[in-house]
């Protein structure tokens, strides 16, 4: 099995975001270098930053998950409306906040 660097950033809760994005969606993932940020200086920036290695094989699906997770959906989720209690709800929520309806499907 071959791994490959996905993602590395500075900040750690950053990157520990990017992994649980891709467990969520059940991508195997590994983080790396989360406690080198000491040699910065002495090793190269690139190995002391913490990050984010996939499988190969799943690099183009965490690939895609990574862009929407930093960027957001690629289109705007549309506002919808509960049925149950009517109220009016922004397109990034599944439920309705005011009575826990589930949006319909």
């Amino acid at each position: 099995m071959t791994w490959v660097r996905l993602y590395q950033h500075a900040n750690l809760l950053v990157v520990a975001h990017v992994r649980n994005v891709l467990e969520a969606a059940g991508i195997a993932c590994e983080l790396r270098n989360t406690t080198l940020g000491g040699g910065a200086g002495e090793l190269p920036p690139g190995d002391c930053e913490p990050a984010v290695w996939v499988e190969s094989r799943q690099m183009t699906a965490a690939q895609a998950l990574l862009d929407e997770a930093l960027a957001g959906p690629a289109r705007p989720l549309q506002v919808w409306v509960c049925p149950q209690c009517h109220e009016r709800l922004d397109g990034v929520f599944d439920a309705c906040w005011q009575c826990g309806t589930a949006r319909p499907g």
